[in-house]
């Protein structure tokens, strides 16, 4: 059985290494707001097979543009000297870059949201 979570409220996603993120929910909205940013559509519309994005290439233009649509606040991002940072595109482009929090992201939010879960009978 499908169980659904009608919920549109935020949530708190733990990246680890303290970064923790506010976001909306994975919605299909959300997956065609992505579509039409403008880095997915110019990886994806390249006529030239040879200079394509690789899959790896794709997966980190997507995780930065739903990033860049749900997420509302963070914690434990800073600057060079300890100072929170407030959350801006360049900010989440500049996050996502860091191996373990896109992995987690990926992980956690992206991948966790599009896996249908079933129920098991007992």
């Amino acid at each position: 059985m499908l169980r659904l979570n009608l919920s549109n409220e935020l949530l708190w996603l733990d990246l680890g290494h303290g970064v923790r993120l506010l976001v909306e929910p994975l919605t299909t909205a959300v997956m065609l707001a992505a579509r039409s940013d403008p880095a997915i559509m110019a990886a994806t519309q390249s006529a030239d097979v040879e200079n394509s994005p690789s899959n790896d290439d794709l997966a980190r233009i997507v995780a930065k543009a739903v990033a860049r649509i749900v997420v509302k606040d963070w914690e434990g991002v800073g600057d060079a000297d300890d100072k929170p940072l407030p959350v801006t595109p360049d900010g989440i482009d500049a996050l996502l870059e860091i191996w373990p929090i896109f992995e987690a992201f990926q992980t956690c939010y992206i991948a966790g949201a599009l896996i249908l879960d079933a129920e098991k009978n007992a």
